[in-house]
């Protein structure tokens, strides 16, 4: 079947996964469904004891064996060392057919690609999917096709059942004995848990593993100790040096810190931008900049924020420290200013990732925004946008909350480069669509202003306050002019990667590169 966006979705795709194809951001508003069941323990006896020796004890009394899936939080990022331990620790015991159910995997997680290659994970669902993962995946070296989902969609999936978690295993910065974990006051800390409230939950099994055991009751927690089966204390579970990776960075550059300025300008020329506004940036240098360039605006009017949420910077803290934001509510700390900031400041407030971005619970954060800046590795003449796979069809980025920010949010608005390394931004066709045309509301590049002509109304703002906007076929024709037309893809016909709508229909599908294409690394 077409769907929605124009993507050709194989009926076998369909049938195998009991699913439709995309049929727009609001199809499933309203529409009653069925939470999964819960298998669970009890835990009676007041003598048995949950703190367990090694991974490996933990892996036993949770009766793990062939086939299962595991599940892990990316609030380390870069810095993880959680995934390689227990996937180390299951290789080592023979465990085979495993299905990894991550909430985004990196360059920290280059053990699963081994795996892979080897046959012993079998299976992947996740947000992000970069490195030699998603190399691995693209060149068809997992057993079945990955599953890609957003933060948002993640929790549905879990919550509706199209995804069972034998075990839950969660990094965690201090725990107790008894398995009342926080993501502050240890050695390794990274501020939230957010990503594995919907884990612990669910999960049949739920290993803590931290490396700074506290005394009884470690409050308030992120996740209780009614939630929790094991605690393993090891020497080290991740690196918060790391937590700021590449994809999180400040940007120096003249060019994006330009383009970051000219997207404070769009927002102050639309209705939105007003007293108690909301504001959410995604990662990237240019999009993260754009906090800098607000405090002037936000002065200039006497305004404030009523809340900013998402990915926590620095700059965003800082904001609130000098009263221009009232709260921030967080589901992933970006930097060390962040985790200090939730640690200390009471305005300052952690959520979980259903709270943030679930689209079937029954109200979350991102549809009272009022403002989303985000970043696209590539977007099309029809807006849809691409954060998912590279120009050469590899699987190299992640939905993260792009989607569900792009859906929920009153003025959605992507800032990109029109080339990036020789590469066009703007093209005919995305290689694969991650967020959908009607969710983009405008896009700021260095060469101008496109207006997605479905809101005339901010063509209408934008234009009165003198602002360059230009339509997006003359942006497209600028990169052709500059960068030429780009090489076709050789794809194979064999899928290895499906990637859903934040309500879980399919969006697009990602198929197997042929080994001759040449990689281009993007920056």
């Amino acid at each position: 079947m077409i769907n929605a966006v124009g993507r050709e979705i194989p009926d076998e795709i369909l049938k195998r996964y009991g699913k439709e194809g995309f049929m727009g951001s609001c199809y499933r508003d309203n529409k009653p469904y069925k939470k999964a069941s819960v298998s669970s323990h009890g835990m009676l006896d007041p003598n048995r004891k949950k703190v367990v020796s090694s991974i490996k004890e933990a892996l036993e009394k949770c009766g793990a064996h062939d086939g299962m899936v595991f599940s892990f939080h990316h609030h380390f990022r870069d810095g993880d060392y959680i995934v390689n331990m227990v996937m180390e620790a299951a290789a080592e015991m023979g465990l085979k057919d495993l299905t990894v159910c991550a909430s985004s995997l990196g360059a920290a997680h280059r053990v699963v690609a081994e795996l892979i290659e080897k046959g012993i994970v079998t299976g992947i669902q996740t947000s992000g999917i970069r490195d030699k993962i998603g190399e691995a995946v693209s060149y068809g070296k997992l057993k079945t096709p990955a599953i890609i989902r957003s933060h948002g969609g993640r929790v549905r999936a879990i919550e509706e059942g199209d995804v069972h978690i034998d075990i839950a295993f969660i990094g965690a910065p201090t725990a107790d004995e008894y398995g009342n974990l926080r993501a502050i006051g240890g050695k390794s800390d990274c501020g939230v848990l957010s990503y594995s409230v919907v884990d612990a939950k669910y999960a049949d099994y739920t290993v803590a593993i931290t490396d700074t055991l506290v005394p009884f009751p470690n409050f308030p927690p992120s996740i209780s100790m009614t939630d929790v089966d094991f605690v393993c204390v090891v020497d080290e579970i991740g690196n918060p040096d790391k937590i700021a990776s590449n994809v999180i960075r400040m940007t120096q550059d003249v060019r994006e810190l330009k383009m970051a300025e000219d997207c404070a300008k769009v927002m102050a020329a639309t209705p939105y931008f007003r007293d108690g506004f909301s504001f959410q940036t995604g990662g990237g240098g240019a999009s993260l900049a754009v906090t800098r360039f607000l405090e002037p605006l936000m002065s200039e009017r006497d305004i404030k924020m009523s809340f900013a949420i998402g990915g926590i910077t620095r700059p965003m803290c800082e904001l609130m420290e000098k009263g221009f934001i009232r709260t921030i509510v967080d589901a992933q700390c970006f930097d060390k200013t962040a985790i200090e900031s939730i640690s200390k400041d009471p305005r300052h407030y952690e959520i979980s990732t259903s709270e943030y971005a679930n689209p079937l619970n029954k109200g979350a954060f991102v549809n009272k925004l009022d403002f989303v800046i985000l970043g696209a590795l590539e977007i099309d003449k029809e807006f849809n946008v691409n954060v998912t796979t590279g120009s050469d069809g590899v699987l190299r980025g992640a939905p993260g909350g792009h989607p569900d920010t792009a859906a929920g949010s009153k003025c959605s608005i992507i800032v990109a480069p029109l080339i990036r390394s020789r590469i066009p931004t703007v093209v005919d066709r995305v290689v694969n669509v991650t967020t959908p045309g009607e969710a983009v509301d405008v896009l700021v590049t260095d060469y101008g202003i496109a207006v997605n002509p479905r809101r005339q109304d901010l063509i209408e703002y934008l234009t009165k306050a003198k602002l360059p906007v230009v339509k997006i076929q003359e942006l497209l024709d600028m990169a052709k002019s500059i960068a030429g037309e780009p090489e076709p893809i050789k794809f194979e016909d064999e899928i290895v990667g499906i990637i859903e709508g934040r309500d879980g229909t399919i969006m697009d599908v990602v198929r197997r590169v042929k080994p001759q294409t040449t990689i281009h690394e993007i920056l």
